[in-house]
């Protein structure tokens, strides 16, 4: 064989395998964001697909079991048991009642095994119930500039 044409099948095999190794890993990391209430009207192949469902973690659910952290997720009444058996620690902010973002597949009986976890706490930005229209913020006062700049 020629030298030119060692060349042009070397490069051949070449792209052709980058090419197959991004098919892959565009394939592998798809995720499908569904909510619980759909959960149960999945069916073939999307069962077995990557997902991402959230939720709010019900009160009292979290235990720890070996290997891993078993909890249930709710929305509009309906739950989800989840397992997650990640490596990353479960961040500081996964509570009772915190909002939840798992990712990961759902096993034939209906438990969520999830490999990652995202959690916020849902009441760090918002106003606190208790104060009405009226009332001044803790970091506003009830002054204006003018007076402000007078009384100092």
């Amino acid at each position: 064989m020629k030298v030119r044409s060692k060349f042009l099948v070397g490069s051949a095999i070449i792209l052709l395998t980058l090419v197959s190794l991004a098919y892959v890993g565009f394939t592998q990391s798809k995720t499908y964001y569904h909510t619980i209430s759909e959960l149960s009207g999945l069916s073939g192949s999307t069962l077995h697909q990557r997902m991402r469902v959230s939720g709010n973690v019900r009160n009292g659910s979290i235990s720890q079991v070996p290997g891993g952290v078993d909890f249930v997720l709710t929305e509009q009444g309906q739950d989800l048991a989840v397992s997650y058996v990640g490596r990353d620690p479960l961040p500081d902010t996964f509570k009772d009642g915190a909002q939840a973002l798992v990712e990961g597949k759902l096993r034939p009986d209906n438990r969520f095994l999830a490999e990652q976890v995202q959690a916020k706490c849902a009441s760090k930005y918002e106003a606190a119930p208790a104060q009405t229209a009226g009332e001044p913020q803790p970091a506003q006062t009830s002054k204006t500039p003018a007076e402000r700049s007078a009384g100092n």
